[in-house]
């Protein structure tokens, strides 16, 4: 028996049964083989005629440069085949963790997904992450086991991983004929039949199924029990059929497995090669019959925008519009938005409403996307995944529907930034272009941020990771003609006094005409964490605390200085405060006392009493010494318990303070106080040292001295 490709139907997207449609996503770890994967599904559903590979950088889905040079998938990108009779749109998404929002936004609007395993490595921790995502958004799945050509591969030990970390009950539909380098195909426990590939035609096309081989019979009868078990605790018809010893017909199991898989009871397991071409068409076959259409999700949930009221809609045509934007690309003629329709229909030239911002939009074309091909539709309409041109206020996240029957879905939620550096324009580049191409590379991508630092005045670039960073860089000058480098971020350093101080500055100049009259006497101390946490407690009600501790008391008796004055020298304190006279750094934990002064009715003024209580303060500065403080941020780490003294001795090396140390269940807990200016890079460090397995947390704790040879004092200058 011989399988070809499936022959492409030439009809309309909104001619396909809506029982017939299938949006999938491809999931994994980076490097498990999602790209190659996707590339062979394309080629056995005839979408292509010749397949690509990711080391010759020539895959439909890879098609940016950047991804093509690095051999990775930075990009998510859609595809759609046909497999018999059934449309299937697929997203392959990156497994970088630094890319995980392309992950995010991909499941919110999937129906199902496939996760792909490699089977040497077997469940890595961004495949645990992106699993643990699809699970939020309640996407049904499929596993596939991938590279069991591979040097150290191990089939059964991947299926036990998926048990203990993912915590799912694996229905093993097919196993491996032998490992490594004895593997030869695989074998359908369903069926019970080898699917033994004709190893001398170049096309990988022609198969047959054949007799179990002896050497794997009792394997393949034992894992046949197995999934007969899982199976059976989502079909009762099944579990009766087992228990009264009556042969079980093929159909029965795929039935009990369908069920299971939409109801989340089990997940099926396939296996395979994909560089070699062995299971992907039985994971076509498992996508088809197991995997949800449109039909069989729940109807999406929103509420009516004024009204706050729950409102459902169906994935009918003949419900009013709606839709959700999932992703955004500034392209220059034109942002290309993706959608995903829930309800209703979509056609060229209609005007629709996106109720996030209350603006009307316009469509121009619908395009149904193969990698960076795009074919016309003339109408979209319910599951369908397309993009459209000619939205001008429309970015990720933002809901579409009818203009007359207005509705609000949930909005996608990203994770916040882990990572920032300075990003250093090119003397000749022009600021405005720089700002339109970031705010667009923004809007594009909500995992990364922008802000000029209001202390260091750098333009900071926040992402999710090192490589990140990297691409956005790149992406910003090779798609907007802006260059820029990147550096280390400065640290906000702060600074205060050594000690109390008290003097007398007379601030008095003549040169003709109106002179200048001021004196003041002055005490300045700076406040400990304890003396300051006294002095706020004494506050007025209607007094705020100062978040900087910046604190001026006014003692003066009997008139010595105006009353109209006393505002100008605090005035002039709090401004000297704002960049110390040393290194340029703002001041903290300072309490300034006007004691006394003195004040001429003709020579003095609000001004001239602001200038003495700057160079007051100056002088003060200069006589009591300064203390340079960095910021502390609060970290907690957590790693695989083998990792614990490792971690302990990385945080000592970077001047930390260890608080707490716990382990749990083969899983360590290291809570510590680390200056901000040894964490810079410390994400990807940890992420070296724990092969990926270690996450943290920090936010800022508070301000300590440092000494000054530690501090990178020249950015003050």
């Amino acid at each position: 028996m011989f399988y070809g490709r499936a022959k492409r139907k030439h009809n309309a997207a909104n001619t396909t049964m809506l029982e017939n449609l299938r949006n999938i996503g491809i999931i994994a770890h980076v490097d498990a083989g999602k790209t190659t994967t996707t590339e062979r599904i394309l080629y056995f559903g005839g979408s292509k005629h010749k397949v690509g590979d990711v080391d010759d950088g020539n895959t439909t889905t890879d098609f940016d440069p950047l991804e093509k040079a690095k051999g990775i998938t930075i990009n998510s990108a859609a595809v759609s085949l046909e497999w018999g009779d059934t449309q299937i749109t697929l997203i392959d998404t990156p497994g970088h963790v630094d890319f995980t929002a392309e992950v995010e936004r991909s499941l919110r609007v999937l129906d199902g997904a496939v996760g792909v395993f490699c089977a040497v490595g077997g469940v890595e921790v961004q495949s645990e992450t992106v699993w643990h995502q699809a699970n939020r958004h309640g996407v049904p799945r499929l596993c596939f086991v991938n590279k069991l050509d591979r040097m150290g591969a191990d089939f059964y030990g991947c299926v036990q991983q998926m048990q203990d970390k993912l915590q799912v009950i694996p229905a093993v539909c097919t196993i491996p004929a032998g490992q490594d380098e004895a593997f030869t195909g695989v074998i359908d426990l369903i069926r019970m039949k080898f699917w033994k590939q004709d190893p001398n035609d170049p096309a990988h096309m022609k198969y047959e199924w054949t007799e179990i081989p002896a050497t794997y019979q009792k394997q393949a009868v034992e894992w046949r029990e197995k999934l007969l078990d899982a199976a059976s605790h989502a079909c009762d018809e099944l579990l009766t059929a087992i228990l009264d010893g009556h042969e079980i017909p093929e159909e029965m199991i795929r039935k009990a497995l369908r069920i299971g898989t939409l109801t989340g009871k089990l997940t099926p397991v396939h296996c395979g090669s994909s560089k070699e071409f062995h299971g992907v068409r039985l994971l076509l076959d498992a996508v088809r019959d197991y995997l949800p259409s449109p039909a069989d999700r729940p109807p999406v949930e929103g509420i009516v925008p004024k009204s706050k009221e729950k409102v459902l809609r169906k994935p009918e045509a003949s419900e009013p519009f709606s839709a959700l934007s999932f992703k955004t690309v500034s392209e220059k003629h034109g942002d290309l938005v993706f959608l995903r329709i829930y309800s209703g229909e979509l056609r060229p030239g209609e005007f629709i409403l996106n109720t996030t911002t209350g603006k009307q939009e316009r469509i121009s074309h619908i395009y149904r996307l193969f990698g960076d091909r795009r074919d016309r539709l003339e109408v979209a309409g319910p599951g369908d995944i397309v993009a459209v041109v000619g939205f001008k206020h429309t970015a990720t996240g933002h809901t579409l529907c009818s203009v007359d029957q207005p509705m609000l879905l949930d909005e996608i939620r990203f994770p916040d930034p882990v990572i920032s550096q300075a990003l250093i324009p090119a003397k000749n580049v022009d600021e405005t272009r720089l700002a339109e191409a970031l705010g667009k590379m923004v809007r594009d991508d909500p995992t990364l941020k922008t802000k000029v630092d209001a202390e260091t005045n750098q333009l900071i670039l926040s992402g999710m990771g090192e490589l990140h960073l990297e691409v956005s860089v790149h992406k910003l000058e090779r798609d907007h003609g802006v260059k820029c480098t990147v550096g280390k971020p400065m640290v906000a350093y702060r600074q205060t006094l050594t000690k109390p101080i008290e003097f007398e500055t007379r601030y008095i100049k003549q040169s003709g005409g109106r002179g200048k009259y001021a004196v003041i006497r002055m005490k300045y101390e700076p406040l400990s964490k304890e003396a300051r946490a006294e002095w706020e407690a004494q506050l007025e009600e209607d007094e705020k605390p100062d978040p900087n501790g910046i604190y001026f008391v006014d003692e003066i008796y009997g008139g010595a200085v105006p009353k109209e004055y006393i505002p100008s020298v605090a005035a002039g304190f709090r401004q000297g405060c704002v960049k110390g006279a040393k290194y340029g750094f703002p001041l903290v934990d300072v309490r300034a006392t006007l004691l006394d002064g003195k004040s001429h009715d003709v020579d003095s003024s609000a001004d001239t009493f602001k200038l003495a209580a700057l160079e007051s303060f100056r002088d003060a500065q200069a006589h009591a010494g300064l203390i340079i403080l960095e910021p502390i941020m609060n970290v907690v780490v957590h790693a695989p318990a083998q990792y614990q003294g490792a971690l302990a001795g990385d945080i000592n090396r970077r001047r930390g303070e260890i608080l707490n140390l716990s382990s749990d269940k083969g899983r360590c807990m290291v809570h510590a106080y680390i200056p901000l200016s040894e964490l810079f890079g410390y994400t990807s460090d940890l992420r070296n040292f724990s092969s990926g397995t270690a996450s943290f947390t920090m936010e800022p704790s508070h301000y300590a001295a440092v000494k000054e040879e530690l501090a990178d004092i020249r950015q003050a200058s």
